[in-house]
Order: structure tokens, then sequence, then C-alpha cells
């Protein structure tokens, strides 16, 4: 062998053993960056709630999580980051490392609607994210003033035909679930209502109540007792059963509009890439605590009903919702800056 041709084969092999060691250093982080089964968790789990203090969905989060670390041994801890119908806080969770460590909780908007309403956004929800399981469903109610000319929802459909643009209808803000579910309410109804934009539910069953306006979807909190007290008449629910609370009123569905369904849900996500094993210990503790007696019987009283699944059944849900959506806010003209 010539010299030459030794120092060829030594820098071959001084190449190969570099290039061995990569590999391994490779290995060694992926296994860091992805705890094995069984390992995980190893500390706290950071859970980002895109609502501010005080919500539904926060308090929901929040009595989930005493019996989340007590299965998991580790602390959940609560990271409230409202903003831009959801997607300041999600837009963290995107970005944040793939090792279950760090969650989001999302809801319609940011998971489905946002991408047909928003010009921009920071994530894309069907590639960004792995989901890990939904939470909860918030059924919605179609209410009116009794000096409203109707008490049924056909009635009332009868009247916004007769009289165009002459009915108002109230919600929960621009681009909220309740905004959507009184644009859908519209397009399949075949009419005209005037939809009067609030800042959350309360405010619009509020100007209901007083007759301000004469109509208005909204939550359960805020317009249970007044419907009970028939200050308020329940023209229909907005999902797709009727609701234990309000046994008497029909679903949208029933009062002539087939099909029918919108209901404001909220549920868990992690960065895309999560591992497997990982989604599946997070979705199993998760249902766990929705299963218990006292958190089911704690959520209804909030006026939202326990929804445990697989992560491929949300998964599903969030794809179907996003085409539903999509199509709605596209023949309703609505958009968000």
């Amino acid at each position: 062998m010539t010299a030459t041709m030794a120092c060829q084969a030594h820098a071959l092999r001084r190449q190969l053993l570099l290039l061995g060691t990569a590999c391994a250093l490779l290995t060694v982080t992926a296994h860091a960056q992805a705890p094995a089964a069984g390992d995980f968790p190893d500390k706290p789990i950071r859970m980002v709630v895109t609502f501010p203090p005080g919500g539904s969905a926060d308090g929901v989060v929040r009595m989930l999580v005493p019996r989340m670390n007590e299965k998991l041994g580790q602390q959940v801890v609560v990271d409230n980051r409202p903003g831009a119908g959801g997607n300041v806080g999600l837009a963290l969770v995107a970005k944040a490392p793939a090792d279950g460590y760090t969650l989001g909780v999302g809801a319609a908007g940011a998971l489905s609607a946002n991408t047909s309403l928003y010009p921009q956004m920071p994530f894309d929800p069907l590639k960004d994210f792995r989901p890990v399981g939904m939470l909860a469903a918030i059924p919605f109610v179609i209410v009116g003033h009794p000096s409203v000319a109707a008490k049924t929802q056909r009635e009332l459909i009868a009247l916004a035909k007769e009289k165009p643009g002459s009915l108002s209808i109230g919600h929960g803000g621009n681009g909220t679930a309740m905004h959507l579910s009184a644009a859908l309410f519209s397009q399949m109804a075949g009419i005209k209502l005037v939809e009067v934009p609030y800042r959350g539910s309360g405010p619009a069953a509020l100007d209901a109540l007083a007759g301000q306006i004469p109509l208005a979807v909204v939550d359960l909190p805020s317009s249970l007792q007044q419907i009970k007290a028939g200050k308020l008449v329940a023209f229909a629910v907005t999902s797709p059963e009727r609701l234990p609370m309000l046994p008497d009123v029909p679903t949208v569905a029933e009062g002539g509009l087939p099909g029918y369904d919108s209901t404001g849900w909220f549920g868990v996500v992690a960065p895309a890439g999560t591992p497997p094993h990982v989604v599946a210990r997070l979705n199993a503790e998760i249902n766990a605590a929705l299963a218990d007696e006292q958190n089911k019987a704690a959520m209804r009283n909030l006026g939202v009903e326990p929804s445990p699944g697989t992560p491929e059944a949300f998964a599903a849900y969030i794809r179907t919702e996003t085409k539903k959506w999509a199509k709605v806010i596209q023949d309703a003209r609505i958009k968000l800056d």
C-alpha cells in the first residue's frame, strides 16, 4: 500500500468513526426528547387553557386536574393564555416540544372555525396538533322575550319570513360558537335575522330578558333560571339531543330543521409528533377524570356535558367541524380581523 492509499484509508476510517458518533448522539437525543413507555410523566405538565380564569372551560379543567394529578403522579399546572379566539394560547402549544409536557385546551373556534374566520393563522389546527381527547360539549338555547309573537320554533320561523329583517338575535360575540349557531339557524330556516354581537352570553341574555332584543342564542348558565321562571321563552336547544335540564324544550332539528347541530365544545391537544403512548396515557387519565360522578355532576351544573372519547374520534370530529363551519362562514360572509 502506497503512502497516498494509506492516508486515504485512514481518512475514511476517521469519517466513519465521526458518522457513527453522530448517529449515536442523535439516537440518545431522540430518546431523551420522547419519553419511553412507562417513564411518562416524570415532571410537571403544563396545561395551556385558551380562556380566562373563571369561565366554564377554565372551571372544568381545574376540577379535572386533582384527579389527573393523583393518577399521573405529577402536577398538571394550569396556564391561562386567552386572546384572539384561542389562537394566542394554541400558538404556544404548537411551538412546544412534542413530549407531552405542554398541552393545550382549545375550543371549536381555535381548532376548527378560526381557519375560516381569520385572514392569517399562527398554526394549522389539522397539522400542528395531535388531538388527545374531547373534554366537554356546550349546548346553547335559542330564547326570546315573552312579547315575541311566537311560542314555538315553527311560529318563530314563520314570523321571520313574514317580516324579513324585523327580528334581531343577540349572541356571545363575533366568531363565537353562539354567533355561528345563529348564522346556521338563519341559513337552514331561510330567514333573515339581524345579528347583534355582545361581549359574552350573559349580556345577551340580560338584554333579551329586558326586551332590548327579541331573541338571543345563549348558554344554559345565563338563561336556565329565567327559562324555568317563564321570563324567557326557550324555542329550541341547538344540540342534537334534548337536555336533561330542559327536557320539554325540543331541539332545533325537532322544530323543523332536521340535521341542525351546533354545539360548542373544547378539548385537549398536544404538539404534532407527540409519541402515541404519551397521548394514550393522557387520554386515559382525562377520560377517567371525566367519568368521575362528582365531576360529571359539577360539569353539568356549569352547563356543559362531559364528552370522553378516543384521540382518533376527537381528530375526526375536528375535521368534520372544520369543514362544516367553513361553509357556514363563507355563506354568511363572516370575517374577523
